[in-house]
């Protein structure tokens, strides 16, 4: 039974579950690290055609950090899964002088599972208009860094991918970070789970409304996403509950043939995690954004 899931870990465990185990013969390599009791990464690198149509992704890396002990609020969890995250961002973009970094917040801040862009980027310190003001082309302590939350096409009219185009254009930066809400197929991983990837984002992804993607070849420039799992297919959970219950595979097709599903569920807590992942993803931003302010 095939899942959706925005998640290249979550894409492993589905082809695990299909009979399938991939590996680097297959054009996919994945690498597992426990960073301490509480957190643990596994990295997926899709080095080939055969690994994309495998994975349905493209060609890249796909950083998956999972966390426990979030909602329990952990002694310091939230600054050490921050300093993973901030360690993992700088395996794909660093500080130099004269970095220019666009950090664009995806999303409609007035729907909370699909906030978390907006939300996170009123967190990062933005400071390109003080290299205006001081006339300055770089900083040894600090990046050039601008923001945009373009909000989504149902409230604006535009569409967010040409807001973002013309944005990157006047801005010219090294890179775009882009942030945005994710779907899971596991409801555990909407409370636990970051993923970082260097191949792009489609906005509005993780609330299954797909727009034109915003990756190197659209936009001219590096861009790096940052996701969470806020929330899940509504379908995934159904396919889930009939599997458990032993309803064989092909009742379950039906039973979705016969009705038209086009939902997403979430946590009744998604507010505390939509807050607690924005604080960790903004203090990574600016850990490796600002070195010489944040540590």
């Amino acid at each position: 039974m095939k899942y959706r899931t925005d998640l290249a870990v979550e894409g492993v465990e589905n082809l695990e579950e299909s009979g399938v185990r991939p590996g680097e013969k297959d054009g996919i390599i994945i690498d597992h690290q426990q960073i301490d009791d509480d957190i643990k990464t596994t990295c997926v690198d899709i080095v080939n055609l055969k690994g994309e149509a495998l994975m349905g992704k493209p060609q890249g890396r796909y950083v998956t950090i999972e966390v426990d002990g979030i909602i329990d609020e952990k002694d310091g969890i939230k600054e050490r899964a921050a300093h993973a995250l901030a360690e993992e961002l700088k395996k794909l973009i660093r500080h130099r002088y004269g970095l220019k970094v666009l950090i664009v917040g995806l999303g409609n801040e007035k729907v909370t599972p699909d906030s978390l862009g907006p939300v996170t980027l009123s967190k990062v310190r933005i400071t390109s208009h003080l290299f205006r003001i001081f006339e300055r082309d770089g900083d040894h302590e600090m990046s050039n860094v601008s923001g945009i939350a373009p909000g989504v096409t149902a409230t604006t009219g535009m569409e967010t991918a040409e807001l973002i185009e013309k944005t990157v254009e006047m801005m010219q930066p090294n890179a775009v970070i882009a942030i945005d809400a994710l779907a899971a197929r596991n409801i555990g991983r909407v409370s636990t789970t970051i993923q970082i990837s260097d191949t792009g984002i489609a906005p509005g992804a993780g609330m299954g409304n797909m727009r034109k993607e915003l990756n190197k070849t659209t936009l001219g420039t590096k861009v790096i996403a940052i996701g969470v799992p806020t929330v899940i297919d509504s379908k995934t959970v159904i396919l889930e509950a009939l599997e458990e219950i032993r309803v064989p595979e092909e009742k379950a097709a039906a039973y979705f043939d016969e009705r038209n599903f086009d939902m997403v569920v979430t946590s009744t807590d998604i507010d505390l995690i939509t807050e607690s992942f924005s604080d960790i993803i903004a203090n990574a931003v600016n850990i490796v954004l600002h070195p010489g302010i944040y540590s």
